[in-house]
């Protein structure tokens, strides 16, 4: 350990320190592993020393005590992020947010909590106290925190109502901690969120959210088969405009997905059935319900408030998001995925475009979201790896296409989105952060502002395999 790092660690030996080997390698590790090609660059990772605070004071010493010794710092959550988010590529202190996950106060339409709280025990809570819930969420419910969340996150389970995290509204408030000499407390509201939510903790560590609240449901979880892909999309986008039936979720699972890969759906499938799963509020079944009787191709193979499997399936959205790369894993390594946005309103013709190019190479995984009030789909393909230069190669037909690609194997900011700067972030880490020592390696605008995205960034201080 380097003189500086043991300095660090001793200096903060009276907080909660991991001292087991084998648990500081797990707690430096995310979901990263979805992707080959991280997997490759990434699978030797791992802190130093790992700090758990309680409270927002310990999180403001382990910041000045690490700024002190020039430390790295990586936050974490649970660790449930797929591209390297909470990986420590430096090394240093992973400061794990865990224990700080208390709810501190809930109001008609909003929640006050820490950022270690998961996302599954604040819905619990806020559903226990006014009937009220998250309005969006993660397919890692039960898994992640509400701070991992938004500091990696970009949507999910209720964007098909919502729309996506950044979206005016989504985010109340946040508390932020700089990484300083003298670490000082922000707190941040409109614009000013855009500075620190999606940013992996690269300029500020978040110690308290306000997020919004909508009425609690019991929702009604539902597959709908169809024989063929097309009518399976329509009838998705079609649902979710449907103004007066409120849905959750609205996924598209192309064939032979639900067959191959959901072991407890496979039964009531063929390996040509594609799939709809849906979230619909109960006081909207009716009109869901008639609706769906107009779609000739629609068979309802299951729904939770009357159906019985010999296996239950679950919760319908552990089988979408990310969840869905996570269930075809399981049953074959060699899958990885695509993280693709069909932008309206030529969005079915660019689904089909792309399913004509690479099925079964490539097969579609949409998830119906609202943008600017607007329903289309975001794709989390699954692809059949076999190269990295392939991969690259489909990523590049689809951007060509006009397919817009977030790509999940890389682990940097900006490869990661739109492969441009956010100087909002840059000039905030300049301000909060100015040292660079928070989460180091993922914002190329900070390490290299003139790079060209010509070729996949590597992190020059990545620590070295053993």
């Amino acid at each position: 350990m380097k003189p500086n790092v043991a300095a660090a660690k001793e200096a903060l030996s009276h907080l909660e320190i991991e001292k087991s080997d084998s648990a500081i390698k797990s707690k430096s590790r995310d979901f990263f592993w979805y992707s080959p090609v991280l997997k490759a660059r990434l699978d030797h990772v791992s802190a130093d020393f790992v700090v758990s605070p309680k409270t927002e004071a310990e999180v403001i010493e382990v910041l000045k005590v690490c700024y002190a010794h020039d430390v790295p710092v990586t936050t974490r959550g649970a660790g449930t992020g797929n591209y390297g988010q909470a990986m420590p590529l430096e090394g240093g202190c992973v400061m794990h947010l865990h224990k700080m996950d208390r709810v501190k106060e809930i109001h008609p339409g909003r929640v006050i909590c820490e950022p270690g709280v998961l996302l599954k025990d604040l819905d619990a809570q806020c559903i226990a106290h006014s009937g009220q819930e998250l309005r969006m969420f993660s397919s890692t419910w039960a898994t992640a925190t509400i701070g991992g969340f938004i500091a990696g996150g970009s949507g999910g389970v209720g964007s098909v109502t919502w729309g996506s995290l950044r979206d005016l509204g989504n985010i109340i408030r946040l508390r932020v901690v700089t990484m300083e000499a003298e670490p000082r407390i922000l707190e941040f509201r409109g614009e000013e969120l855009a500075r620190v939510s999606h940013a992996y903790g690269t300029n500020g560590i978040i110690t308290e959210l306000e997020m919004p609240l909508a009425p609690a449901y019991d929702w009604v979880d539902l597959f709908v088969a169809f024989d063929d892909f097309t009518p399976a999309m329509h009838f998705a986008e079609d649902v979710a405009n449907q103004d007066g039936i409120l849905v959750k979720l609205a996924t598209v699972f192309e064939a032979p997905i639900a067959h191959d890969y959901f072991q407890r759906v496979k039964p009531h499938v063929e390996p040509g059935t594609n799939v709809v799963a849906l979230m619909v509020a109960p006081h909207a079944m009716d009109g869901f319900l008639t609706f769906t009787a107009r779609v000739k191709e629609a068979r309802i193979i299951y729904r939770s408030d009357a159906d019985t499997w010999e296996r239950n399936p679950g919760k319908i959205f552990e089988y979408g998001w990310n969840h869905t790369t996570l269930r075809a894993l399981k049953v074959d390594p060699s899958i990885t995925y695509l993280q693709v946005r069909y932008g309206f309103p030529h969005h079915r013709a660019l689904v089909e475009r792309i399913r004509a190019e690479f099925s079964p190479e490539v097969l579609q995984h949409l998830e119906a979201i609202r943008d600017n009030g607007k329903v289309h789909f975001a794709g989390l393909s699954l692809v059949k790896f076999t190269t990295e230069e392939r991969l690259d190669e489909i990523i590049r037909i689809h951007e060509e296409a006009g397919a817009l690609i977030f790509n999940p194997h890389r682990y940097t900011l900006e490869e990661g989105g739109r492969q441009t700067v956010d100087d909002r972030q840059l000039r905030f880490k300049k301000e909060a952060d100015p040292k660079g020592l928070l989460n180091p390696g993922k914002m190329i605008a900070w390490d290299d502002p003139d790079w060209d995205y010509s070729r996949m960034y590597a992190y020059p201080k990545l620590q070295a395999a053993e």
